[in-house]
């Protein structure tokens, strides 16, 4: 099966789906949902089956398809896959279809058309599959760009107040990113021999001067898309503004292109550079950590909480991958998959909540619990798994990185355990003030809020329950694949973990 197309495949599949959809008549809203689902169902079957075909210690980058587009440029549909992206696109594969389930009554609630919501979903998921299979930088480059437009519908049509804002600053924040990565495109191009491949412009002999201005051109890029501090600000407003199901795909996955475009293409193409530029790395990856979370401490709205969440676990996963160990990259890509699921879990949630109260303000809630006690359960272990507990899947991957990034810099490693214990006072705040505690009078006159967790409710968090679980006690399956493609993500760079110590004579030798 190596031979077989899967990734053009799994690239067209959610297009084609977007593109029925999106004419299916306003009248036919229902039609329209099951359609979506049906497709976006048959996109994780073919993910899975792609996943049982990648061959474990086999080949680097595997299912590699090239096509011919702008020969004058080298420019080729080339599209290929190594463990670190074969794990994002299977989580994008398995929140789609709960992310659609979820946002069942979105489309209705915004006063919208319902059919178009689904297909920008769809057309969403294609470009976000397309930036983590593409092997060509300039193809890379397209999807990269791409995938702002369906997400700024998304946002600007159906998010609620101050949805125009966001979606312009989504949009804006994220252009002037890509204008730098533009930038150095074209810069890798005229100096990597006239070429996009990405295995070309890997073995090709660039400036040390040059390759420091072309990576922090992409790494800005990347920054901005991750986000890292300072250029985060864009987060909070467009995961606060996005229906509950965006805002999940958004912080779940769209994010993560910014660090796996650092892994992908800063460092193996910029080695000398992503060394140079590493301690500066880190120590923002360290104020991201502490700065998000003392603003997540101080948020009443739930949804910008869990958006400054995410911006201080992104600062984990940029320790990792700076780090240069095979533990602490590992840590960052598993961590790229655990929050997915975790904080996609918690954001769903979220917008369970906030779809019977009517508000995301945690001051309208308070003893909610009583009302709908088992949906408030599930909130509770989302926040768990979102601090990282122990037996939860976000545990594994912090630990990792922790370890990893402790063998090489101790002391950014301690700093950042900061963000731990902060991590646990803003949730357990969170769940405190919303479901605990005396009941607000108010939450009794709203008939919403005497509905628990409904069937289809259970259904979309039922399997990333199990997921957290599963991958919190055996993360086997994950690491298994994800290790090969570190180890030579960091061949690239040129570094290798730090030998092991001995003690010999009080003295510790190397």
């Amino acid at each position: 099966m190596k031979d077989f197309p899967f990734l053009s495949i799994l690239t067209l599949l959610p297009l084609v789906g977007a593109a029925v959809v999106a004419f299916i008549p306003k009248t036919k809203g229902q039609l329209a949902k099951v359609i979506a689902l049906a497709w976006s169902l048959v996109v994780l079957v073919f993910s899975v089956i792609m996943w049982i075909a990648f061959e474990v210690g086999g080949d680097r980058f595997q299912f590699r398809e090239s096509y011919p587009w702008i020969p004058s440029w080298d420019v080729r549909f080339t599209f290929a896959a190594d463990g670190i992206a074969l794990v994002m696109l299977l989580l994008i594969a398995v929140l789609v279809p709960l992310v659609i389930l979820a946002s069942w009554h979105d489309a209705e609630k915004a006063e919208r058309s319902v059919p178009t919501y689904f297909a920008l979903l769809l057309a969403l998921e294609c470009t976000m599959i397309g930036v983590f299979a593409a092997a060509d930088v300039f193809l890379f480059y397209v999807f990269f760009e791409v995938m702002l437009v369906p997400m700024y519908f998304i946002i600007g049509s159906y998010g609620g107040a101050r949805r125009q804002y966001a979606a312009v600053k989504f949009f804006l924040y994220s252009l002037v990113g890509g204008l730098f990565m533009l930038a150095a495109v074209i810069g890798l191009w005229v100096v990597g021999g006239h070429t996009f491949d990405w295995q070309a412009l890997v073995n090709a002999d660039i400036a040390q001067d040059t390759g420091r201005w072309l990576f922090l051109g992409f790494f800005i890029a990347f920054a901005v898309k991750a986000p890292f501090f300072p250029f985060h600000t864009w987060l909070p407003d467009a995961g606060g503004t996005a229906p509950a199901g965006a805002a999940a795909l958004l912080v779940g996955v769209l994010d993560k292109v910014g660090t796996f475009g650092i892994l992908r293409y800063c460092l193996p193409m910029f080695p000398e550079a992503s060394r140079w530029f590493a301690p500066t790395a880190i120590a923002i990856a360290v104020i991201g950590i502490l700065y998000a979370a003392l603003l997540a401490v101080g948020q009443n709205d739930l949804k910008r909480l869990v958006s400054y969440t995410s911006i201080a676990h992104f600062g984990f996963i940029g320790i990792g991958i700076f780090a240069f160990t095979t533990q602490g990259g590992t840590g960052s890509v598993l961590y790229m998959v655990n929050h997915g699921l975790a904080t996609g879990l918690l954001f769903l949630v979220v917008g369970m909540f906030v779809a019977r109260r009517g508000s995301a303000l945690v001051s309208d809630f308070g003893g909610a619990g009583k009302l709908v006690p088992v949906l408030a359960g599930v909130l509770f272990f989302a926040g768990l798994a979102s601090l990282a507990l122990p037996g939860t899947a976000p545990f594994v991957s912090e630990f990792l990185v922790l370890i990893g990034t402790f063998t090489v810099h101790k002391a950014w490693a301690v700093v950042a355990t900061v963000g731990i214990i902060l991590a646990a006072a803003y949730v357990l705040w969170m769940f405190q003030r919303t479901t605990q505690g005396t009941l607000n009078p108010a939450l009794s006159e709203i008939p919403a809020m005497s509905r628990d967790i409904t069937l289809r409710e259970k259904v979309v968090v039922a399997p990333l329950v199990a997921l957290l679980i599963l991958f919190g006690f055996y993360p086997k399956p994950l690491t298994d694949v994800i290790n090969p493609a570190v180890q030579a993500t960091l061949q690239d760079v040129g570094t290798t973990d730090p030998g092991p110590t001995a003690v010999a004579n009080g003295r510790t030798a190397p």
